[in-house]
């Protein structure tokens, strides 16, 4: 049934994913009851960070982005907390759905999609037991992570010169890249060690 495909003589369009682990996950409306890990990691594992238009034989997935960002958390502070570790990983787990939109395209779109993925982050950290957001600390922390992890993806995958990416990223001050593995992962091997990652947070909570 495409997405767009009328049922029972009814107008109304279909907002629910099917995950392949049998859910239906309501976009306009998540439960956390319809979350389930498995179908994060396979999910962000296949979902390639700006664009695909990255150098390697696979994608620089969201996954993969996922663990670059909570080990830049860690690498900047070395006591933090797994819950925050938790929010780090997870920063970006709405996209296993709703998918990578770039910043660019974001701004075009506008609050329709920005509402979408604030109701998927909620129903996602109440699965594993999270305040709905992060406090606005908090946020701006992990935002810092992410923009040192867009900054090594863009210079070192994406064919953006340093200069260039120091005015869109800022400088990644604190974190070298000689700390991290910018090497694309094959998609089982990004999805495992995502999962694997995931619930080692979750059994230290």
């Amino acid at each position: 049934m495409s997405s767009g495909e009328n049922t029972g003589g009814s107008t109304s369009m279909r907002a629910w994913q099917r995950m392949l682990s049998g859910r239906r996950l309501d976009l306009l409306d998540p439960s956390p009851l319809d979350v389930e890990l498995e179908d994060i990691a396979h999910g962000l594992a296949r979902v390639a960070r700006w664009n695909g238009q990255t150098h390697g034989e696979f994608a620089f997935s969201v996954a993969q982005h996922s663990l670059l960002v909570e080990q830049i958390m860690g690498l900047l502070n070395p006591a933090l907390s797994s819950p925050h570790r938790l929010y780090a990983l997870l920063h970006d787990a709405p996209e296993y759905v709703i998918g990578d939109m770039i910043s660019p395209f974001k701004a075009v779109v506008g609050g329709a999609y920005k509402q979408v993925e604030n109701r998927l982050e909620a129903a996602i950290h109440r699965r594993v037991g999270l305040s709905a957001h992060p406090d606005h600390k908090l946020k701006a922390t992990i935002k810092k992570a992410d923009k040192i992890a867009a900054y090594f993806e863009a210079t070192q995958l994406a064919g953006f010169e340093f200069k260039e990416a120091a005015k869109f990223f800022g400088q990644p001050n604190g974190v070298s890249i000689d700390q991290l593995d910018l090497s694309p992962l094959p998609t089982l091997t990004a999805q495992s060690r995502f999962l694997d990652r995931l619930a080692q947070i979750m059994d230290d909570l």
